[in-house]
């Protein structure tokens, strides 16, 4: 039940603070109703909805619409939310704000699928996706709800921010504004999966996603696993291999079903909402945050798709100094981990940036001409907001970081005859967190930027670096790993991580959480990703490597805004195992990696070879 808590307080109710010194302000100002709308196959939404007390026919308001899985509790007219919408902003500026319960979750009815697949071309009114129930929503909304004006605008964080991307589909003429926040877009890329590789730290997740409820309700249907310790890295050892989690989850669906599509099969092809951003008219913000460690790729992946297929549709993107969903919390001292990015960073993302996307497109006129860029993006290195007219920049040039045998980050190219090389122990796996009091938590979070001096350190971690910069240097844009390598294994798991090594005479900064940190010589982690061999050629035909045979791997690490300043250091670490954020790879190359034996398990020796690179774009 703690970690459902943690769920409600992330997802179900908002976090703007200030707002929760007003309790009643809802109430006093909004009129509260519940209804069932019914959807074209029958099937009865469960929908809250709250209607500024001053609306008429002379003052009519725009609706705001939230989609979730994780509840729209309080359940009850007489009942309450503290705060409702994006932002207290919102809140006092006035929208009409609803949330829905989607099919098969709490008080709706319908069988739950997870990121439910989208149908193109619907030829019954059977045939029902996302897009179809939030077209059926709003329809019902527009021509039941009194003194609306017409317009509606829908948003939401992490799942609900999937269910806003996929609302896009509905294409109903009344969507005119969409902010996808930390959004899913594909599962073998997003929160469960990693480029296939399979995200071990969401292990605890399973209970909420997996599990069907047998009737409406508004308290939780599944019960969470006792881990039966605070150690996520000694429970991940002590389950053993994969296959031995059947003795906690035998009978949840959505783990029978990830382990049992261990490729890039229909199964998550058709999860993948990506293909269907199509002819969308309604204006986008997609919004993510730098540290997001469940779904850095989904916004940009969204806005990137919509930029493409839809060229003349408004669609913009911001990105913040931010873990998962945190821009809808005021914390006053912006901090991720260790390091602090400012002050009231999410009131200014509120106030400035969403509440006037929102507000020009429902309440203003709607035009292009909104005053947004088209990128409002933190550089996480200068520690402040940079706008550009296009992203990737048009100034962003593009350049290689080669890793030298000898240990250096270096613009020059290394030789393919040269290599370092590294025994990586499936046993003793590299940590992915030094924090161990987080490595149990409902999902991974500090890692994004931590101290990564605990793992660079070990002999199984290959460490490339510049030398001290004499100017400051901004990555901005897209990242490419492209890695030589070869093991005398079959199979093998290839991490590659950006860090900012600070100067010796770097100081703490006033807020840091844990006094036994030390800002001094700090290995701050910018980004990271890893890529699983056998992936290397297909996602849905896995191939082994030939054991001693130099192969090329090449994968994305994701997008950044980053000044390294002068005085700082470049750096890449590259290793093979990442525990317990993902699952260890055997090493030894087998048809279904979840169903590995113990005595698959196997040491191997790693060599990256002269000529890899990591390419970068460079702000000029």
């Amino acid at each position: 039940m703690k970690r459902f808590t943690y769920l409600l307080l992330l997802f179900v109710f908002p976090l703007f603070s200030s707002a929760q010194n007003d309790a009643d302000y809802v109430k006093e100002n909004y009129t509260k109703i519940e209804r069932y709308i019914t959807m074209r196959d029958g099937v009865k939404l469960f929908t809250s909805i709250y209607i500024p007390k001053d609306a008429s026919p002379t003052k009519k308001y725009p609706i705001m619409m939230q989609r979730t899985c994780y509840s729209v509790a309080p359940y009850g007219e007489d009942k309450y939310k503290t705060a409702v919408g994006p932002s207290e902003t919102m809140m006092k500026d006035k929208y009409i704000f609803v949330y829905q319960d989607v099919r098969g979750r709490w008080m709706s009815e319908g069988t739950w699928t997870n990121m439910t697949p989208e149908i193109d071309n619907k030829t019954n009114k059977n045939q029902v996706d996302e897009g179809s129930d939030t077209y059926d929503t709003i329809d019902w909304l527009i021509k039941n709800i009194p003194s609306n004006n017409g317009n509606v605008g829908q948003w939401g964080i992490s799942y609900p921010g999937f269910y806003t991307a996929a609302g896009l589909t509905s294409h109903h003429p009344a969507l005119k504004a969409a902010a996808p926040e930390a959004p899913i877009s594909d599962f073998w890329f997003d929160d469960f999966h990693h480029n296939g590789a399979f995200i071990q730290a969401y292990f605890s997740t399973f209970p909420v996603f997996g599990v069907q409820k047998t009737e409406p309700t508004t308290q939780p249907w599944y019960k969470m696993v006792d881990l039966g310790t605070k150690d996520g890295y000694q429970f991940g050892m002590d389950l053993g291999p994969l296959k031995n989690a059947d003795k906690y989850y035998h009978d949840n669906f959505f783990w029978q079903e990830t382990m049992n599509h261990p490729n890039y099969d229909e199964f998550w092809q058709k999860r993948n909402l990506l293909p269907h951003l199509k002819d969308i008219k309604t204006a986008v913000m997609s919004v993510g945050g730098w540290f997001d460690a469940e779904d850095l790729r989904g916004p940009l992946a969204i806005y990137k798709t919509i930029e493409k297929n839809n060229p003349n549709t408004y669609n913009t993107i911001v990105e913040g100094p931010f873990g998962h969903g945190r821009w809808s919390r005021e914390t006053g001292h912006t901090m991720h981990n260790d390091i602090y990015f400012g002050d009231s960073v999410a009131t200014f993302y509120q106030r400035n940036i969403e509440a006037k996307f929102f507000s020009h497109f429902l309440k203003g006129n709607g035009d292009k001409n909104s005053g947004l860029p088209e990128a409002y993006l933190f550089d996480t290195g200068k520690k402040q907001w940079e706008t550009f007219d296009q992203w990737p920049a048009k100034n962003a040039e593009k350049m290689k970081f080669y890793l030298t045998s000898s240990g250096d980050l270096s613009a020059s190219a290394g030789s393919a005859n040269t290599f370092n090389s590294f025994e990586s122990d499936p046993m003793k796996p590299v940590p992915y967190t030094n924090d161990l009091a987080t490595s149990t938590g409902f999902t991974p979070f500090n890692y994004m930027s931590e101290d990564q001096r605990f793992a660079g350190r070990r002999p199984d971690v290959l460490v490339y670096e510049t030398g001290v910069l004499d100017h400051d240097v901004t990555l901005g844009g897209e990242i490419l790993a492209k890695l030589d390598v070869s093991t005398t294994g079959t199979d093998a798991d290839w991490v590659v991580k950006l860090i900012d090594v600070y100067p010796g005479d770097e100081p703490n900064n006033p807020y840091m959480p844990n006094k036994n940190v030390t800002l001094s010589n700090y290995w701050q982690m910018v980004r990271s990703e890893v890529m699983p061999a056998r992936f290397r050629n297909s996602f849905e035909k896995p191939e082994p490597m030939v054991p001693n045979q130099p192969t090329v791997v090449k994968f994305p690490v994701q997008d950044v805004l980053h000044t390294f300043k002068k005085g700082h250091r470049i750096m890449v670490q590259v290793q093979s195992t990442w525990f317990p954020l993902i699952q260890r790879n055997p090493q030894k190359f087998v048809p279904n990696i979840y169903k590995a034996d113990q005595s698959d398990f196997m040491k191997a020796t790693h060599k990256v070879y002269g000529d890899s690179y990591l390419e970068v774009q460079v702000l000029k």
